[in-house]
């Protein structure tokens, strides 16, 4: 239970913050979401299902809300608060804001680390090596990448850089990155020469650290390898940030890709490395599982050949609109299904062979049997190999799964006719039972907050997608924002007079828009599709129009132009697709006009999402209703919400689609919105 010590801990941990925040206003949403987790992880509601599903509208302060809730119940009960995000943002403003204010106000002793994957941090002394032996890789060799080495060097000796990617001054091309990344084979532990390597200093801090803010992918990746980085889940809290992406980066974590088509060129790079490595390594055992490594890749590719060979004979058939072909309901040829285990076996005991030795090259250079200049090139192509393996042997697990009675998965191949590349793919369906097993039922609890987890004012579509529909101590909790959105902001919906299905909804889009666009302020103008912005863009450019357009510049860069241009008062017009309904921050006046031409309606034109509409369908159901209008309703919430993003702010959202009024769905979509006040034209 919630102890009155804690109680008042927590009371005067928020005290201290509220003397501390500049211009701090009263959030009785806050200190309700504050009150909510504190009971869910005490158990007040369910003794061991401790679960809580948190709303909270922009400008709550949900990062400090969980915080002052889930710190004190950690220190306390000696458990690690685990937060995951979807987003690098929210992680950069919770180390480099959040936490630091907490810490310095709270009262509180604890540590705090960012955790991140291995490969984005640089191994040291790849970058050593690469610079005494220029002639290790080819990449390498020219005088540019030289410098750039030394100067990554020299940064990291000197303590400007952290050695790790995101926090480089200046990016680095993907090729150089991958050439000096920490990875197992090069950059082991076991291994004196790497103790001070960053990605073993940063995984140091885990170990006393109180809070450990990762991303979706690194949680998820990490319980389904057995805990190796992060604490078990029965001694972690869990918060899980921007909760409303958790299924879709479940999908894409347990999904599998892997090429079909093996180009001479890296045939006869397998059979070269193969026969190096049975030159240089000195063990006995090292020999066998170099001739067990190329016995093993001969049948898995003679195995694979029917396959390719199928794929050859449909691919006028399969790939005649699309460069994909999705297998209907999940059920494969019978090529590919008669050979899915052979493959699945061969490709697994192959990845044993390559990280078995990986092991043996270690071993040799740790003990000095064989020169680095030999040893480090054979690594990478041995990681690569790893790499190849490691797409079949999950690809192929995958394809191994029965789907008779209940279609889990989708399954499909595509077909690249320029270079005649083939490749294959599975993705699940759903990943609520995955979510479940591995977290929600090991965790000694979780919290899972957005600022859009309802849709159509509903907990229900997010509870089946994570799979809690049926956890008896699920907690819900839905904080409106403190703004004033009836006073501070307008809706707007003119009488338009074509549908947005029409081809005519574009040239109308032209023809009106300069009517709700305001030259001196800033603007954001918001499409459902790149090719109608480009069109509508280029059309208003003809006439005078100016616009920063998506795909023209990188986001940043548009972002601050566009901020240059509204803080010197010329005002600006921000033009984007779907992904600027989301994450992006424009305060005060840098937003005042918001145009939504379109309600984002997906088209099920993926695999996945044809599967999936399939799924329902076969189930009785409207995929339409049950999958479209939900996932639309979400994003049309967060689009509208970009333009409040601080209590004083102000201004109007237009919305150019007249279904909002004149569809059963549309107008559901309109309640679900905040209270702005409307105006809907006749």
């Amino acid at each position: 239970m919630l102890t009155d010590a804690l109680k008042n801990q927590i009371r005067e941990i928020h005290q201290q913050l509220k003397s501390n925040l500049t211009n701090y206003q009263p959030r009785p949403g806050q200190n309700k979401m504050v009150a909510e987790i504190a009971n869910t992880l005490a158990g007040c509601y369910h003794s061991y299902d401790r679960t809580l599903l948190v709303e909270a509208g922009t400008g709550t302060g949900k990062s400090l809300a969980y915080l002052m809730a889930a710190i004190p119940f950690a220190l306390k009960q000696k458990k690690t608060l685990v937060i995951a995000t979807a987003t690098v943002a929210l992680q950069e403003q919770l180390v480099q804001k959040d936490l630091p204010f907490f810490l310095k106000h709270s009262g509180l002793k604890f540590e705090f680390c960012l955790v991140k994957g291995r490969q984005r941090y640089a191994c040291v002394e790849k970058i050593r090596q690469q610079l005494q032996q220029p002639d290790l890789l080819p990449l390498f060799q020219s005088t540019a990448p030289a410098a750039l080495l030394q100067q990554l060097l020299t940064h990291w000796q000197q303590r400007h850089w952290l050695g790790d990617r995101d926090s480089l001054k200046e990016p680095i091309a993907d090729e150089h990155w991958y050439a000096i990344a920490s990875d197992p084979a090069h950059c082991s532990k076991a291994n004196s020469i790497h103790h001070n390597c960053p990605f073993h200093l940063a995984r140091a801090e885990i170990e006393g650290s109180t809070v450990l803010v990762v991303n979706h992918a690194l949680l998820l990746a990490d319980l389904d390898a057995g805990s190796q980085i992060l604490p078990e889940p029965a001694d972690c809290i869990y918060v899980i940030d921007e909760a409303h992406h958790l299924p879709d980066s479940g999908r894409d974590f347990f999904s599998a890709y892997a090429p079909l088509s093996f180009p001479a060129q890296y045939l006869e790079k397998l059979k070269k490395t193969t026969q190096q490595l049975a030159g240089i390594l000195p063990q006995h055992g090292a020999m066998t599982e170099v001739l067990k490594l190329d016995e093993l890749a001969s049948d898995f590719l003679k195995q694979l050949k029917p396959v390719q060979h199928q794929i050859e004979l449909n691919q006028h058939n399969w790939f005649t609109k699309e460069p994909h072909y999705r297998f209907a309901d999940a059920v494969l040829p019978e090529t590919f299904a008669s050979h899915a285990d052979q493959l699945a076996e061969l490709s697994g005991k192959a990845l044993s062979c390559v990280e078995k030795l990986q092991q043996f090259l270690s071993e040799a250079t740790t003990e000095h049997k064989v020169a680095t200049k030999l040893v480090l090139p054979l690594q990478f192509e041995l990681t690569a190999i790893e790499h190849r393996f490691e797409q079949q042997s999950e690809l192929w697990r995958l394809y191994t799964v029965p789907q008779q009675k209940h279609v889990n998965q989708a399954r499909w191949v595509t077909m690249d006719r320029d270079n005649q590349l083939s490749s294959a793919y599975a993705s699940p369906l759903s990943v609520s039972f995955l979510l479940d097993d591995l977290l929600f039922s090991q965790a000694f609890a979780t919290v899972l907050c957005s600022a859009t987890l309802t849709t159509l004012n509903s907990f229900d579509y997010i509870k089946q997608e994570l799979g809690l529909a049926q956890h008896p101590g699920l907690q819900t909790l839905k904080v409106d924002s403190p703004f004033d959105y009836q006073n501070k902001a307008c809706l707007l919906l003119p009488n338009m007079q074509t549908d947005p299905s029409s081809d005519a909804f574009t040239d109308e889009l032209i023809d009106k828009l300069p009517k709700y666009l305001d030259k001196k302020a800033g603007n954001l103008l918001l499409f459902a599709s790149y090719w109608q912005m480009q069109k509508v863009v280029d059309a208003l450019r003809a006439k005078g129009w100016s616009f920063l357009a998506q795909g023209e510049a990188s986001r940043q860069s548009l972002l601050e132009l566009h901020a240059m241009k509204v803080k010197a008062g010329e005002g600006s017009i921000l033009c984007g697709t779907q992904s600027f309904s989301e994450g992006l921050d424009l305060p005060g006046a840098l937003l005042t006009n918001l145009v939504i031409t379109k309600l984002p309606f997906a088209v099920p034109s993926s695999p996945l999402e044809e599967a999936l509409s399939e799924a329902i369908t076969k189930r009785g159901g409207n995929p339409f209703l049950q999958m479209t209008v939900p996932a639309t309703a979400r994003k049309l919430v967060q689009s509208c919400g970009r333009l409040l993003r601080q209590e004083m702010d102000h201004g109007r959202i237009v919305i150019l689609d007249r279904r909002l009024v004149t569809k059963t769905y549309g107008k559901a979509m309109l309640k679900a919105l905040p209270p702005f006040s409307q105006t809907i034209e006749d």
